[in-house]
């Protein structure tokens, strides 16, 4: 998934998945940050001990102020990604997903925002194959239930 943030305050929105058309979502995020494994705005301190949002790239996540570092600002742009290679999101027929894409307007109260969202998935095979082994059922990827 990409997320560009245009708004200049960073999107505050959770992620949900809703897989074969539940009504309740099967998972559900708690907020952008932490979906694109990051926190608290992805600030740290820099030499000068002024918050700054620090940029980082990972096989499976990132994330890049590209415009105005200052933590804060309304200039500020953002670009973030994540792939789902060591956590896939498993499903048979229907797969939905939401997020929502929130920011702050003064006096606490939310701002709905116009962020670019988009995602793809990808299907890698060579002709010709031999037959796909078959996927382990729910019970079988249950860490917990070994």
């Amino acid at each position: 998934m990409a997320f560009k943030i245009l708004t200049g305050k960073f999107s505050n929105g959770v992620q949900n998945s809703q897989i074969e058309l539940q009504i309740i979502p099967t998972i559900c995020g708690t907020g952008t940050e932490d979906y694109f494994n990051g926190s608290y705005s992805f600030a740290m301190k820099n030499a000068e001990g002024k918050d700054e949002y620090i940029n980082y790239s990972t096989p499976y996540a990132g994330f890049y102020a590209f415009q105005d570092r200052n933590i804060w600002q309304a200039t500020a742009k953002f670009d973030l990604y994540r792939w789902h290679i060591t956590d896939p999101i498993r499903f048979e027929k229907d797969l939905k997903v939401t997020i929502q894409s929130l920011s702050w307007k003064n006096g606490g109260r939310f701002l709905a925002t116009d962020d670019d969202i988009s995602s793809v998935a990808f299907w890698y095979q060579t002709e010709p194959h031999a037959k796909f082994p078959k996927l382990p059922s729910r019970d079988e990827l249950d860490i917990l239930n070994r």
